[in-house]
């Protein structure tokens, strides 16, 4: 690990087992403690330097560059302090052995530190493992998604883990509740995604010409449309399962949404009143879940089909749901 001093400028050269990340996830682990929203303007003012030049947040490093750190001048109170450090915690694990851990995630968890968060999954997962050498993310879940999430225990399976990715794979499947009634019971969604910042600061995407390329598919679980919807103001829900093949940032979300079908108690693109009724019938999260991925093992190649069921508080949903429709 490299000593840094935070009130001087430092040089760092890249080692070998550190090259193909980005530049702003290295600079988050050897700066401990240092907000991601520190980071970003920092090198964006200029004031990081890789191999001299000026660089970006997701400029990938490779071994041998020189990464020039300038002094670190952040206010005392957003330094985390000792009782913000992550607590030791382990998930449900649904797959391990020593190239690759594939953990359930639950809802209301962020999987790393950073925009107002002081820790996430994979800080709590190294305070549980302190004997660990590596373990790094291998992907994102939002926060209030719940499911199968990725973690890399060396360094060659982080990198045939991200090649595969970048050529869409592994095959990613999520379950969803959206508000609202899709026409076909199977359909493709193919409308790029554009990244930008909201009025709050908080990360957004829509539908843009000028976005990245996002393919979804979609297949109709279930409608649900009776009595019980209608006594909150609610006419209809419709249970899908969503195949990624892109993994653009918010790409199950948006898409649905721009089909006239928000997911169920998303807070970002969903339907505020439409949420405000579903709390009422028992659903206090987002209805997003990932329930499958179909992989290639990045070190033996063996066909992995791992798969989490949804978590209790959903499965109730639906059940009720289901329920309510036989007795209609």
């Amino acid at each position: 690990m490299h000593a840094i001093r935070k009130d001087s400028v430092n040089l760092i050269a890249v080692a070998e087992h550190e090259e193909g990340q980005r530049l702003d996830n290295y600079l988050i682990k050897i700066l401990k403690g240092v907000p991601k929203s520190h980071i970003h303007r920092i090198i964006r003012a200029g004031e990081v330097r890789l191999n001299k030049k000026r660089c970006k947040p997701d400029n990938r490093i490779q071994a041998g560059d020189t990464v020039r750190i300038p002094p670190i001048r952040i206010a005392e109170k957003q330094r985390p302090s000792e009782s913000q450090a992550a607590p030791a915690r382990e998930f449900d694990i649904v797959y391990e052995d020593d190239a690759l851990l594939v953990i359930n995630k639950p809802s209301g968890v962020a999987v790393h530190g950073g925009s107002g968060v002081s820790f996430g999954v994979i800080e709590q997962i190294r305070r549980a493992r302190p004997e660990a050498r590596y373990l790094e993310l291998v992907h994102r879940l939002d926060k209030d998604t719940s499911g199968l999430l990725m973690i890399a225990k060396k360094r060659s399976a982080l990198v045939k883990l991200h090649e595969a990715i970048r050529n869409d794979h592994p095959k990613k499947i999520y379950l969803a509740l959206g508000v609202g009634k899709l026409p076909n019971d199977s359909f493709h969604v193919k409308l790029p995604l554009f990244k930008y910042t909201g009025a709050q600061g908080e990360k957004m995407v829509r539908v843009s010409k000028d976005g990245q390329s996002a393919h979804t598919i979609f297949r109709v679980l279930n409608r649900f449309s009776d009595g019980l919807l209608h006594q909150v103001g609610l006419s209809d829900l419709t249970f899908v399962e969503a195949t990624l093949k892109t993994g653009r940032t918010h790409q199950i979300r948006v898409h649905l949404q721009s089909q006239g079908c928000p997911i169920a108690g998303d807070e970002r693109y969903g339907d505020y009143q439409a949420n405000k009724r579903l709390q009422k019938l028992g659903l206090k999260r987002m209805f997003l879940h990932a329930s499958e991925l179909h992989l290639a093992h990045p070190l033996t190649g063996e066909k992995l089909i791992l798969k989490a069921p949804l978590p209790q508080e959903l499965a109730q949903f639906v059940l009720m749901l289901e329920n309510q429709e036989k007795a209609v």
